[in-house]
């Protein structure tokens, strides 16, 4: 699998058509604009929202963003998301290693996430990265016809991620 070069940066309201785009594409129940601009207007701890976009050959494409949230010693990850039209190609774990080397800079010890058991993919990916399912929140995200369905919860403490690397 060969990896493009590539660059993060810090995620403005500029990109939000291209990660409304994204979102609307990877999931059956996105996130609406009005969290993205929410989450980068938030006051109190600061969120950190960032995209990765491609170099070279990608010209800048926008791949995939996350976003998350420190809470006491972890970081939350509010949403996370590869571009469908880039998926298996290592990007999701570039991602986790940037999350991972933030919470790392900012002294805390772990990594917190929420999972539809639905999304298959998602879960092979932070199972095989380090995570560790440590709850469920029943009835966390919409589904269809009205349903709710569950949310896996998974956390990475920072000693477990050294054993994997």
């Amino acid at each position: 699998m060969a990896v493009q070069a590539h660059q993060f940066a810090a995620m403005t309201e500029a990109d939000l058509d291209e990660v409304m785009q994204i979102e609307t594409r990877a999931y059956p129940f996105p996130w609406k604009r009005v969290n993205f601009v929410d989450s980068l207007r938030a006051e109190g701890p600061s969120q950190d929202a960032c995209c990765l976009r491609g170099e070279g050959g990608g010209g800048g494409d926008l791949l995939g963003y996350f976003i998350c949230m420190p809470v006491v010693d972890e970081n939350h990850v509010l949403n996370v998301c590869v571009d469908p039209a880039h998926h298996g190609q290592g990007w999701g774990v570039r991602l986790l290693d940037e999350i991972v080397r933030r919470t790392r800079a900012q002294g805390m010890t772990g990594v917190l996430l929420e999972v539809r058991p639905s999304n298959s993919r998602a879960l092979a990916v932070y199972e095989r990265y380090g995570f560790r399912q440590i709850g469920c929140r029943r009835g966390y995200y919409p589904s269809y016809h009205g349903r709710r369905e569950d949310a896996i919860v998974m956390r990475l403490t920072l000693e477990d991620r050294r054993a994997v690397a």
